[in-house]
C-alpha cells in the first residue's frame, strides 16, 4: 500500500484524510492466540481468529523443517471453545497430534499430520454447545486428556438450570465418540489442570461464587492413578519417556486405549482462598510445582510446598507477571531448561517487560516489544511467545539467548502494512489525580505528517474504556486507535481503579464502587488533558465496549463531561444483568455492586437506564443480537428511552455476533458509523466516503 509523502496541509481536527481505513484496520487483520509447541522438532502451533472468514479461529502451524506455514487440518474448523462464554485454551498438541474443540458442536476432537479428517472423541453434546471442553492437557505417557468439562444439556436432553464444570479425563487415542471420567467435580468452576512429569499428580485451581478468578481461588493436588502405564521412570522426573504417536496408535489397533481406567486419590487443598488470587500453576521439568500469587499485593511468582502447602517467593517486584484470566491457557513465564531460570513478562506502569527469574534476582532482558503473551519453550531452550510493540502488531517470535541477550526471530510476521513510522502515533504513560488517589492511562496524540490544524485549535479527545473491567490497556499496535489518531483525535485509553497491572489493592479499588471510581477516573483523564492544553473541552467523546460500554453509559448519565459517547455492547441495567447472564458472570456483581437483590437499590442508583433525566448527551449504540453475556435487550432498553425523550441516538444491530464483534464487514461497519456519527455532532466532516446511520430522538 502507498502512503501520502509527508507535505503539510491545513484541515480541521477530525476531518484530516488518512490511508487507514476501516478496509486496512480489517483486512488480513488476524488475532494471534494460544502459542504452543511440538518439543520433538520445534514446530510451533497457534491460533488466528480471521474477521474476513466470519470470525472464525484458525488453526495453524509453522514447519520446523520447511519453515512453511499452514493450516493443517483439511476441513479448516474453527478451533474455539465456549466454556465461560470467553473460552481460550480450546486445543493442544502433542508431537504431530493436536487435540481440539470444533465451534461447531463444542465436542472434542483429534487430528494427527497427514491424516484425511478428525476423529471425534467425545460424545456430541445434546442441545446447542450442550457440553463444551477447554484447558487440557495431556498426561506424560499420552494416553488421557484431561481438561475442563462445562455441561449445559445432559446427554438424555436434561437441560441443568446452572451450568456444571468439572475436569474430566478422555482416552486421548479413542477410535470415536467415548465416555469421559470425571476426576474433579463439586466446586462452582474449575480451571488449570495440570500432570506432573511423572504422571502421579494433578493439581487444579477451583473458585466459588461470588468469587471470580481474580479474587481468590485455591490450589488443589491429588494422585493421579491409572492402569497400565506406558511410561519408564529411570531415576529421575527428567527421564520420563513417553510413548510416540506411532506407538500409540498401535495400542489404540490393539484396543488398549478403550479399557485403561483413570482415578484420582487423596484430593486435598495446598492453598488460597478467598482473598488470594492464584494464577497459572505449572511443573518443573524437575516436578517442582510454582504458582503466581498476589498475596503480597502483586501478582508475583512462588514455588509451593507440595508437604505443607507454603509459598516460596522465587523474587519479589511492584510488577504483575498474571493477567486475570478471562480466557483458558494464558502462559505468562515459562521454565528455561536451565536450572532455576524462568522467562516471565512483567507488567509495571502500563507496560510489559520481557524478564528472567533466578535466585531472587530479576532481569529485564532488552527487546522491542511493551506487550508478551502466550510464553513457551522449545526443545532447544528457545523462547517462543506472541509479543508486540507500539509500532508493530502482535508476531510470533522465537528468541534464543546468550547469557540473557534475545537473539529474536519472527515466525509469523505481522501484516505488511507499508506505514511509516511518522503515522504511528506512540502512546505515553499518564498519571492523573481522582478523587483523592492517582489513575493512570495511555494518551495518543493526534499523529498525521500530511496534515496540521488551523491556528488555536485543539483536537477532539476519545476516552476509551477497556472492558473488564478489570483488564488493561495494552501498549501495542492498533490500527482501531490509529485509525482515529490519524484523523485528528487525540485518544486516551484509561487504566482506571480495578484495572489490572497496578497491584491487588488498585483492582480492588472498583469493589462496590463499579459505575463511581471508573466514572471518576474516566472524567478526571480527559480534564487532566483539557488542563494540559492538549485537547477540545467542548468535543470530548468516551466510547467502550462490555463493560466499557457501562462505564460510558455511566459517564453521560452522571456527569456534563461529554459531548457523544458510543457503547458497544454495554451494559444500561444492572439488575437485567445480574439476572440475565452466563454463569460465569453471573455472581461478579456482587462484588462490584454488592449481592443482589438485597443490594437492588444500589442497582437501581448506578443503572444508567433509571437516570436518563441526566442523560441528554448523543450516543450511539452497536450490539450483537447473538449475544449471551450482555443480551441485546440492554441496548434496545436504552435505546428507545433515549428516543423517547428526544436525545440524538442512534441504534447499529449486528445478526450473527455475540459478545465482540468478530466479523469483518461488521467491524468495518462499527467504525465508520462512529466516525460518521461524530462528525454530525461534533461538527466535522471526516474523510471518505461513510454510509449515514439513523438518528432517532430528533
Amino acid at each position: 500500500m502507498q502512503f501520502p509523502s509527508p507535505a503539510s496541509s491545513e484541515a480541521p481536527y477530525g476531518s484530516w484524510p488518512t490511508p487507514i481505513t476501516s478496509d486496512l484496520v480489517v483486512a488480513a487483520a488476524a488475532g494471534l492466540s494460544d502459542v504452543q509447541v511440538d518439543r520433538t522438532d520445534g514446530s510451533i502451533w497457534w491460533s488466528e481468529s480471521r474477521p474476513e472468514e466470519g470470525g472464525r479461529v484458525a488453526l495453524v502451524r509453522w514447519n520446523a523443517g520447511s519453515g512453511e506455514i499452514a493450516e493443517p487440518i483439511p476441513s479448516k474448523p474453527s478451533v474455539r471453545t465456549r466454556v465461560h462464554e470467553y473460552g481460550g485454551g480450546a486445543w493442544w498438541t502433542k508431537d504431530d497430534t493436536v487435540w481440539f474443540t470444533n465451534w461447531e458442536d463444542q465436542a472434542l476432537y483429534r487430528y494427527t499430520l497427514g491424516d484425511e479428517e478428525a476423529v471425534q472423541i467425545s460424545r456430541t453434546p445434546a442441545g446447542h454447545h450442550g457440553r463444551r471442553y477447554a484447558d487440557g492437557t495431556l498426561t506424560p505417557d499420552g494416553r488421557w486428556v484431561i481438561c475442563v468439562r462445562e455441561t449445559h444439556v445432559e446427554p438424555d436432553g436434561k437441560v441443568l438450570a446452572t451450568p456444571r464444570n468439572e475436569i474430566v479425563a478422555i482416552p486421548a487415542w479413542a477410535h470415536g465418540p467415548t465416555v469421559a471420567t470425571v476426576l474433579v467435580s463439586g466446586a462452582d468452576f474449575v480451571s488449570s489442570p495440570r500432570v506432573d512429569p511423572t504422571g502421579s499428580r494433578l493439581v487444579w485451581l477451583s473458585w466459588n461464587h461470588p468469587q471470580m478468578p481474580w479474587d481468590g481461588t485455591e490450589l488443589w493436588s491429588a494422585e493421579l492413578q491409572m492402569n497400565g502405564a506406558a511410561y519408564e521412570l529411570v531415576g529421575t522426573h527428567e527421564d520420563v519417556l513417553p510413548l510416540t504417536v506411532e506407538e500409540l496408535r498401535a495400542q489404540e489397533d490393539n484396543g488398549q486405549v478403550e479399557t485403561a481406567a483413570i482415578t484420582l486419590v487423596g484430593s486435598r487443598k495446598l492453598v488460597g482462598g478467598a482473598d488470594e488470587a492464584l494464577i497459572q500453576p505449572e511443573w518443573s521439568r524437575t516436578g517442582d510445582l510454582y504458582v503466581v500469587s498476589d498475596r503480597s499485593n502483586w501478582w508475583n511468582l512462588y514455588k509451593v510446598g507440595l508437604l505443607n502447602g507454603d509459598l516460596y517467593p522465587m523474587a519479589t517486584t511492584p510488577g504483575e507477571i498474571a493477567t486475570p484470566p478471562w480466557v483458558f491457557g494464558q502462559s505468562r513465564y515459562v521454565f528455561s531448561s536451565k536450572r532455576n531460570l524462568v522467562f516471565a513478562a512483567l507488567a509495571n506502569d502500563g507496560f510489559d517487560r520481557l524478564v528472567a527469574i533466578s535466585d531472587g534476582t530479576i532481569t529485564e532482558i532488552d527487546t522491542p516489544y511493551t506487550s508478551w503473551s502466550s510464553l513457551r519453550l522449545d526443545h532447544s531452550g528457545n523462547l517462543i511467545a506472541i509479543a508486540a510493540s507500539p509500532t508493530t502488531e502482535p508476531a510470533v517470535v522465537r528468541i534464543s539467548f546468550e547469557g540473557l541477550d534475545a537473539n529474536i526471530e519472527v515466525i509469523r510476521e505481522p501484516r505488511d502494512l507499508g506505514l511509516p513510522k511518522e503515522w504511528i502515533s506512540k502512546p505515553e504513560p499518564i498519571s492523573f489525580p481522582s478523587d483523592g488517589r492517582v489513575a493512570h492511562g495511555l494518551y495518543y496524540p493526534p499523529t498525521n505528517p500530511t496534515q496540521s490544524a488551523p491556528a488555536g485549535e485543539r483536537p477532539p479527545l476519545m476516552v476509551m474504556i477497556h472492558g473488564g473491567p478489570t483488564s488493561a490497556a495494552r501498549p501495542q499496535l492498533s490500527l482501531a486507535t490509529q485509525y482515529w489518531t490519524s484523523r485528528g483525535f487525540g485518544v486516551v485509553d484509561v487504566n482506571y481503579g480495578g484495572s489490572t497491572g497496578y497491584g491487588r489493592q488498585f483492582r480492588q479499588l472498583l469493589n462496590l464502587n463499579w459505575g463511581v471510581v471508573d466514572v471518576e477516573d474516566c472524567v478526571a483523564a480527559a480534564l487532566y488533558l483539557v488542563a494540559n492544553d492538549r485537547v477540545d473541552p467542548a468535543r470530548l467523546v468516551i466510547r467502550g465496549g462490555s463493560a466499557g460500554g457501562f462505564t460510558t453509559l455511566a459517564a453521560l448519565a452522571f456527569t456534563d463531561t461529554f459531548a457523544a459517547g458510543a457503547s458497544h455492547y454495554g451494559v444500561a441495567d444492572l439488575a437485567a444483568l445480574a439476572t440475565d447472564t452466563h454463569k460465569f458472570e453471573s455472581r461478579y456483581l456482587d462484588g462490584l455492586v454488592g449481592p443482589y437483590p438485597e443490594a437492588s437499590e444500589v442497582y437501581a442508583r448506578r443503572s444508567p437506564i433509571n437516570h436518563l433525566e441526566g442523560f441528554d448527551r448523543p450516543l450511539i449504540v452497536f450490539q450483537g443480537l447473538e449475544d449471551e453475556i450482555v443480551p441485546p435487550n440492554q441496548a434496545e432498553m436504552i435505546v428507545k428511552a433515549l428516543a423517547d425523550r428526544g436525545v440524538p441516538v442512534a441504534y447499529v444491530p449486528f445478526e450473527g455476533e455475540q459478545h465482540g464483534f468478530r466479523q469483518s464487514a461488521n467491524i468495518k461497519r462499527a467504525l465508520e458509523a462512529e466516525l460518521w456519527f461524530y462528525g454530525q455532532m461534533l461538527g466535522f466532516v471526516p474523510d471518505g466516503e461513510l454510509e449515514p446511520v439513523a438518528i432517532l430522538g430528533v
